[in-house]
């Protein structure tokens, strides 16, 4: 009985052992699909996702530790808002901006910029470029364009408030030029010798995208 057991027992050890190689033995995990790795969820296989980045701010005059700025307080009045989020999915990065009680009925350019805002808008230096132009300032379409910078210019309604949103494979992961949302007085240009510009910077807002 001893022996016929034992032949028993190696039976079913034997089976588990084959289980696991294929599905797991006694609540174990199934491997891998292939292609994914052990430590891989099932819901990333399609692609990374992170999670969005949101800035939202009051425009103010200029006083030291201010977020956002304004400088020219008739076309950015202080009390205005603006709202902005960035986002990235499988290698595409969305940015949005809303902004609330500006000037009714009104076209502004608007980009995001190097460096963190300051007293003057000069100081939030000159625009993102995924990948920079040798030549400065930067007015030449094949680098100052919607695809290599950032564009979010827009159109308020009549209680002054705009949106808009731009999508493009910038990566802002790592980098340090990326630190700034400048409002400007017009429409950004596209011909060469004026490409990206957009007039005078009437607000700036620090933010992280």
């Amino acid at each position: 009985m001893l022996h016929q057991s034992t032949r028993l027992t190696g039976s079913i050890f034997g089976l588990c052992t084959a289980a696991v190689l294929l599905a797991g033995c006694g609540g174990g995990q199934a491997p891998p699909a292939p292609g994914q790795s052990p430590e891989q969820p099932a819901s990333q296989e399609h692609g990374e996702h992170q999670a969005a980045k949101q800035t939202s701010a009051t425009f103010e005059p200029y006083k030291e530790g201010a977020t956002a700025i304004t400088y020219n307080p008739e076309q950015v009045p202080a009390g205005s808002h603006v709202n902005l989020s960035s986002e990235r999915t499988n290698g595409q990065t969305k940015i949005t901006v809303d902004v609330e009680g500006l000037q009714p009925n009104r076209d502004y350019g608007a980009h995001v910029h190097t460096k963190p805002c300051g007293p003057t808008g000069e100081d939030a230096g000159p625009h993102f470029q995924e990948k920079a132009d040798p030549v400065k300032p930067s007015v030449d379409p094949a680098y100052a364009n919607p695809q290599n910078e950032v564009w979010l210019d827009f159109h308020t309604d009549a209680q002054g408030n705009g949106t808009a949103t731009a999508e493009g494979n910038w990566s802002f992961d790592n980098r340090q030029d990326a630190k700034s949302f400048v409002i400007h007085e017009m429409h950004t240009h596209t011909e060469p010798g004026k490409a990206g510009t957009a007039g005078g910077r009437l607000a700036c807002t620090n933010a992280t995208f």
